[in-house]
Parts: structure tokens; C-alpha cells; sequence
């Protein structure tokens, strides 16, 4: 998201060595993947042909830096006659291109859907999810025709994570008005089959601090893929402390699988709850209006959907790192504009 097509070689390896050295593989984050822009053209047998100026020592090269580091590659493709970008798409190529990309050593395919005119969505993903299984590497097929025919009814069978709207922008408007749009989907999402609201913004500079810490909390209640859309070379510290925050990444990356639920929705103030394993659960609070607002918890009746009682568990504040330290299970809470807080419901 912050380069745009301004993609190079050069380029996807710094970001792959800063996700190594910045702490990102550490915390978890494992896939380096190129968007639009990296292909040019087709050679005379039709296979695709990666910018050699941009490109010079081809796209296998890349990949295998990138797994040198530890690191998954992915790469874009689209399933019209033209990327979004206007590039060679993979119509009637696309068994072609899977092998081509086996060959590479691709880990990760994003599939788009600009210039598809009259083509069936389903039949178009399911000829790229069949051209993947027969070139016989294991890849994370992820489909981006961003909600248009409802895929979380029918991609859990094709893919592995689906776009559920159009594109994210760097701005709060967007990011809550996609999130807001997740709200009836948590059915549809489980261990192997996501939606996918889309890359994260944070760190691109059209939020505040305390924004995009909204943004990660969400997208992890949300039990989304985290794709960081950001210069993972330049990082504020701030940027870093989001991204980095292991125990807001464990509530997206929990066994379970469950994407959070809305437990109270008061317009601007929010309840989500989301499931854990070990009979866990995190609570995050939501204030979405532009005022600071002072809300009355109940943490007994907020920890009566597990099976013990509030006793039986401490209150961590996840973006404070520290236990909350109740004399009372009814307490007020203070939520800055914009804000969240996170809570776990860890067993004793």
C-alpha cells in the first residue's frame, strides 16, 4: 500500500531484511508479497515475463533471498485479461502460470478482479485454485473480488482468506466503515478459511497513533490476516509498538479461529467479544465518536460467557501490559476518541 507500483527488486529485499531484523518474523509475520506491477508481458510460449529493469535477476532469485531470510514469498496476479495496474492478467493462463510460479517458489498468490467483464466470479477462482493444486507446491490462495459475490459463502472451498469490501485507504473513515461491514461474517471465518478486510494502514502516516492502534485491535478481534501495507524500513517507534504487540497478535492468531462478535452496540460505543481457546476470552471496547467518553463496565457479566466464574481469572490490559486490579467488577473506564481498550480474560 505505500509503494504503490513502484515495486523493484531492491525494494522487496530491504523489506524482507527489515521484517527479519525490525522483530515483525519474530513476532510472527512470515510472508513477503509483491502487489501489481512487478510483470510486463508474455513470451512467445505465453509465459509471464517479470520487468527486467525493476527485475533484473528474475523473479526465483527473489524468492529465494526472501527464503533465505526465513521468510515466505508471494506474488500478484488477476483473474481478468489485465492486472488493475493494467498488466498481463491470467486468463486463459492460468495453469501456466501456476506451474510458473511453483517453479519460482511462490508461497502466497493474490488473485484480483479488474478487467473481468462478463466472466463467472466462482468458475474463474475455482480454474486458478485447480491450476495451484495440480503444480503441486502448496500455496495460500488469497481471492480479492472484494466482496462483490459474497465469498465468504462459497470461498472456504476454493481459498484461504477473501476480500469481504473494496480497498482500505489510509484514512479512520475507511478502516471503520470496512470493519463495520465484518460485523455479520464471523460464521464464515475458522483455522484455514479468513476474511480478509483488507492490508493494514498503520504507520502510513493519514491516522493518529491512537487510530491505528484501533485499526490492529480490530483487524485482530477481527481474527483477520495482518498484512502491514507500510515501510517496514522506516518505522516510528510507534509504528513498531503496534505492529510488535505480541498479545494483541496472540487474540488474532488463536487456535480457535473465532472472529469477535458484537456483544453491545451503543452507535458509537461498541462491545466486541471474541473467543478464545483454554476457555478464554478478549473484550474490546470501541469508541468511535470523535469525544472521550467514560463508560460503565461490568467485567462479571462481560466473563459470563465462559464457564467459570471471574474468580477464576485475571484482567490483563493488553495494550498496557499489565493485570487490571479490580475492588469492584463494575468499574467506569476512560476511551480517548478514536480508542479502544483490549482486554483478556486470562485463567488463573
Amino acid at each position: 500500500n505505500k509503494f504503490g507500483c513502484n515495486v523493484s527488486e531492491d525494494l522487496i529485499m530491504g523489506m524482507a531484511d527489515a521484517m527479519a531484523s525490525s522483530g515483525m518474523k519474530d513476532a510472527g509475520y512470515e510472508y513477503v508479497v509483491i502487489d501489481d506491477c512487478w510483470q510486463v508481458s508474455r513470451d512467445e510460449k505465453g509465459d509471464i515475463v517479470a520487468d527486467k529493469e525493476k527485475f533484473p535477476h528474475g523473479i526465483k532469485y527473489l524468492a529465494d533471498y526472501i527464503h533465505g531470510k526465513g521468510l515466505k514469498f508471494g506474488i500478484y496476479s488477476c483473474g481478468g485479461s489485465k492486472t488493475c495496474a493494467g498488466r498481463p492478467g491470467g486468463r486463459g493462463h492460468e495453469f501456466q502460470d501456476a506451474l510458473m510460479y511453483a517453479h519460482w517458489g511462490v508461497d502466497y498468490l493474490k488473485y484480483d478482479w479488474c478487467n473481468t467483464t462478463t466472466q463467472d466470479t466462482k468458475a474463474t477462482y475455482i480454474t486458478m485454485r485447480d491450476g495451484l493444486y495440480a503444480a503441486g507446491r502448496p500455496i495460500v490462495f488469497s481471492l480479492c473480488e472484494w466482496g462483490s459475490t459474497k465469498p465468504w459463502e462459497w470461498a472456504g472451498a476454493v481459498g484461504h482468506l477473501w476480500r469481504t469490501t473494496g480497498d482500505i485507504r489510509d484514512s479512520w473513515d475507511s478502516m471503520i466503515n470496512i470493519f463495520e461491514r465484518q460485523k455479520d461474517l464471523y460464521n464464515y471465518a475458522g483455522p484455514g478459511r479468513w476474511n480478509d478486510p483488507d492490508m493494514l494502514e498503520i504507520g502510513n502516516g493519514k491516522m493518529t497513533t491512537e487510530e491505528y492502534k484501533t485499526h490492529f485491535s480490530l483487524w485482530c478481534m477481527l481474527a483477520a490476516p495482518l498484512m502491514a501495507g507500510n515501510d517496514l524500513q522506516n518505522m516510528t517507534p510507534d509504528t513498531k509498538a503496534i505492529l510488535l504487540n505480541k498479545e494483541i497478535i496472540e487474540l488474532d492468531q488463536d487456535a480457535l479461529g473465532k472472529q469477535a462478535t458484537c456483544y453491545r452496540d451503543n452507535g458509537d460505543y461498541q462491545i466486541w467479544v471474541k473467543m478464545l481457546s483454554n476457555d478464554e476470552k478478549a473484550v474490546c471496547l470501541l469508541n468511535k465518536s470523535d469525544e472521550k467518553k467514560s463508560v460503565l463496565v461490568d467485567f462479571a457479566l462481560l466473563g459470563g460467557a465462559t464457564s467459570n466464574k471471574l474468580e477464576n481469572y485475571r484482567i490483563r490490559d493488553l495494550w498496557e501490559h499489565k493485570d487490571l486490579v479490580l475492588k469492584d467488577t463494575q468499574t467506569y473506564i476512560d476511551l480517548l476518541p478514536h480508542s479502544v481498550k483490549v482486554y483478556r480474560f486470562i485463567k488463573k
